[in-house]
This record gives C-alpha cells, sequence and structure tokens, in this order.
C-alpha cells in the first residue's frame, strides 16, 4: 500500500514537472492585423499565438477563416448563413502573407500564470479540432474578435467582461463602421444603405469588441489579479512587427458624410436640370439625355433598393432589419429604366408626356417617402443614422419630381406672368 502511495507520488510529481517545464516555455500573445484592401479586410484580423519554446513550433490560432470554395458559399452568404472556421497554422506563414498585403502586424504579449497559458492552449488546440471548428459568423456578435475577446475573459475569470459588459460605448456600431470606411465614400455609402435602425442603439464597450483594434485596445489597459493573488497588468509588451506603407489611417471618431453627399447629388441635379433645359429649347439631344438619365438612377437606386427589400424580408442578415431606407428607396424605382428608356428615343409627344408624368409620380413618391422618413426620427424607436442616404436622394427625387414636363411648364408661367 505504501509503495503503491509513493509510486502514486513520484507519478504526480513527475507530470507536475512536465507541466510546469511546458508552461515556463509557453508565451501567449494576441497578433493584430490592419486592415487590407478587399472589403472584408477594412476592419481588420485578430488571432491568437502560441509559441512553444521547448517544442520549437509557433502556432496561429485564427477564427476568421472561410473560403468561396466551400459547399453553396456565395448561396449561403447571400441569405445570411455565414459558416466560418477556427483554424491553427504556422505564424511565421501568416506574418509573410500580411507583410505581402501591406497590412500591419502588432503583438500583444500576455502576461499570465503558467498554468493559465496552459488553459487558453488547450481551449484553443479544443476549438481547432474537425467536430469543434465550425461556427455560424455574424459581423457584429460572434466574429474573429469576439472570439478572441471571450478567450481573454476565460484567461482573466471573468474580470475582462466584469470591468467592460456595463460600460457605455463612446460609439454605435454604425459609427464603428464608418470610422474605417470614410475614405471609400461609395463602399460607406452602400454598406450604410442596406443596415437599419439596429445598429443605430446604445452599446457597451463589450460590443465594441467586435473590432479587432478595440480589442488590442482594451488589452493593453487592461489590469486584473491572477489567480495567484497577484495584481498585474494583462500586456507585458507592444511589439510591431510590420507598418503598412501608405494606409489610411483608422479615425478615432467618425466623420460627417452627408455633406459630401448632398454636395455631389446637388451637382448631378444641377447637369440634369441643364439636360431639361436643352429639351425645352427642343434641342434633340435633350430629350435623349434626359430619358437616359431618369433610367441610369431609376436603375442605380432601384437596384438598391431590390437588393434593401431581399436583405430585410429573406435573409439572416439581422443587422439590415428595420431599415427606414425602405420607405423611399423601393423596387417600384426600377420602372423607370423602361420608362425613361421609352421617353428619350420615342418622337410621339403623347407617348413621351405618358412616361414623363409616370416618372414623376414615381420620383414623387420617393421625395415624400424621404421627409416622411426624416420625420419619423423624432421618435427614438425610429431613429436612424441614415442622413447621408436621405441627402443623397433627395435633390435627385427632386428634380426628376418636377421634370421633364415641370420645367416647360413653370417657363411658361413665367413668361405670361411677365408679359
Amino acid at each position: 500500500m505504501i509503495r503503491r502511495i509513493a509510486y502514486l507520488f513520484i507519478l504526480f510529481f513527475i507530470c507536475t514537472a512536465v507541466l510546469f517545464a511546458q508552461s515556463e516555455k509557453l508565451t501567449l500573445r494576441i497578433a493584430v492585423i490592419g486592415p487590407g484592401d478587399k472589403i472584408y479586410f477594412r476592419w481588420g484580423h485578430i488571432a491568437l499565438m502560441v509559441e512553444d519554446k521547448s517544442a520549437g513550433y509557433s502556432h496561429f490560432y485564427d477564427y476568421g477563416i472561410f473560403s468561396f470554395n466551400y459547399d453553396n458559399f456565395v448561396y449561403n452568404f447571400a441569405f445570411g448563413r455565414l459558416l466560418y472556421m477556427c483554424a491553427v497554422s504556422r505564424a511565421q506563414r501568416n506574418f509573410e502573407i500580411y507583410k505581402y498585403t501591406n497590412r500591419d502586424i502588432i503583438l500583444y504579449t500576455l502576461d499570465l500564470p503558467d498554468e493559465t497559458k496552459i488553459k487558453v492552449r488547450n481551449y484553443a488546440a479544443f476549438n481547432v479540432l474537425p467536430e469543434n471548428c465550425q461556427y455560424f459568423y455574424h459581423h457584429f456578435r460572434d466574429n474573429c474578435a469576439t472570439r478572441i475577446r471571450d478567450i481573454i475573459d476565460i484567461a482573466t475569470d471573468g474580470q475582462f467582461s466584469a470591468q467592460y459588459a456595463d460600460a457605455p460605448s463612446r460609439f454605435t456600431y454604425r459609427q464603428h463602421v464608418r470610422r474605417h470606411l470614410y475614405y471609400s465614400p461609395l463602399t460607406d455609402w452602400f454598406l450604410n444603405f442596406l443596415m437599419g435602425q439596429v445598429i443605430d442603439v446604445p452599446i457597451k464597450e463589450w460590443d465594441d469588441m467586435f473590432l479587432p483594434s478595440e480589442v488590442a485596445s482594451r488589452i493593453n489597459d487592461f489590469w486584473y489579479t491572477d489567480i495567484n493573488g497577484e495584481r498585474k497588468k494583462l500586456v507585458s509588451s507592444v511589439d510591431t512587427i510590420y507598418k503598412a506603407n501608405n494606409r489610411p489611417p483608422i479615425l478615432d471618431k467618425p466623420r460627417l458624410q452627408w455633406p459630401r453627399e448632398l454636395a455631389f447629388s446637388m451637382v448631378l441635379s444641377c447637369l440634369f436640370a441643364f439636360f431639361f433645359y436643352l429639351q425645352y429649347k427642343k434641342k434633340p439631344a435633350g430629350r435623349i439625355l434626359t430619358g437616359i438619365s431618369m433610367s441610369v438612377c431609376g436603375f442605380i437606386f432601384g437596384i438598391a433598393g431590390l437588393l434593401l427589400y431581399f436583405m430585410n424580408l429573406f435573409t439572416n442578415h439581422d443587422y439590415t432589419y428595420q431599415n427606414a431606407n425602405m420607405i423611399f428607396c423601393t423596387p417600384l424605382l426600377l420602372v423607370t429604366v423602361p420608362a425613361g428608356i421609352v421617353y428619350a428615343f420615342t418622337k410621339k409627344p403623347k407617348k413621351e408626356k405618358v412616361n414623363g408624368e409616370l416618372i414623376r409620380l414615381i420620383w414623387l413618391l420617393c421625395a415624400a417617402g424621404i421627409v416622411i422618413s426624416m420625420l419619423v426620427k423624432i421618435l427614438p424607436a425610429f431613429y436612424q443614422q441614415n442622413l447621408t442616404d436621405q441627402m443623397l436622394m433627395l435633390p435627385i427625387a427632386l428634380i426628376f419630381t418636377f421634370q421633364p414636363n415641370g420645367l416647360k411648364e413653370t417657363l411658361d408661367k413665367f413668361r405670361r406672368k411677365k408679359a
């Protein structure tokens, strides 16, 4: 009996010594990768890096793996079923790719007790097992950054969430998104056009950490009490491995985009008004340019409206729900495409007038919808940060509402009064 106890004691001692030796050589880092060129890289990336000197490896645990080659990936993505994976690979290989694509690489070394390092490593290794590695991705609630955020919370026994879960954020989800898109007006407009009121509600600092840069900022400032009762800073060192060249910085706060969209829309409206004036002067090119301009605008905004309705009514993209843009940007605008073409190339006055009136009616409904969507924002339950969308479409809707026949009527009335 004594001999068995002695054997068990020796075995326990050996196992403890092995684990201690392994933990002494374990280094855990959070790798924060800056924005890239492709749309799905604009908000950066983040991963857990586990370096084991005794085994001679440096693993990169990545929770943002997807491939267009997955079965039905595009179809599933369209309907909001984003099946992603977490996987492990060589850290150095990933760094080479990020350097080649000109993206920042910053490493945050974590100061954790040895037992906690092993716990985190085992948790990450468990995640990448074939039966555990897949999950349904959500852009705001479950992505590569939120997964790393949750690992930090596990490593600190819930102290991380305790500090940030109830602290109010300085921004909404939409404002965070716009901080990364200010230098790409078309992308900024289109993505924010599709997203609804649900991303304009107040959030917490915990929610901020759907962004890699926000995770980096929080862990760098975070202090915790470890399992040994010692108060310490979570991050012991920050190392910049690579600094991107000539890449726009992330803004500290979002810029106002609506003045730029309004100016752009006013310039277009003035151009359209010139086309209408040419038509009034009986220039053949005036009617053609007028009809084509109405068709092109109807096509662009009609397709945008069609996509908006599709995402709201038929997909799981919940961040597009409750979108006030559906009031004024509707698939009905697509009717102006054939109507505008007929208007441009018909030589029959009656047919020209009928199509012109139809186009005016559709854009009148659009303009009225914009006004209504502005008024309902007075009520907090219907508030949406969509002024950019409204300012882009309102001048165009108004100019098409009063044209093409409206210009002739207005000028004729002015001349009769003058006479």
